[in-house]
């Protein structure tokens, strides 16, 4: 994912370790998105980044739909452009 790669390394291990965390739990009611089945987000505060992933009970994948800053809602549309 092209912006997945753009992100600075320092900001990419802290998501990546939210990610970690979110693997044994990925359905938190907090973080759903509406209109987008499925997904949910987590987010760097102090960074300002979003990260949105859906979830796939039947085998058990966690997909990043999308990683940018809130800036404006650009990552929730990315989001939806590609689910």
């Amino acid at each position: 994912m092209k912006e997945w790669r753009k992100l600075a390394p320092g900001i990419r291990d802290q998501l990546k370790n939210k990610l970690r965390e979110r693997l044994e739990n990925p359905h938190v009611p907090s973080a759903r998105l509406h209109g987008l089945p499925d997904c949910y987000k987590t987010k760097l505060r102090t960074a300002g980044y979003r990260l949105v992933y859906q979830v796939n009970d039947k085998v058990v994948v966690v997909i990043v739909v999308a990683v940018g800053k809130r800036d404006k809602g650009l990552v929730y549309r990315l989001a939806y452009k590609r689910v």
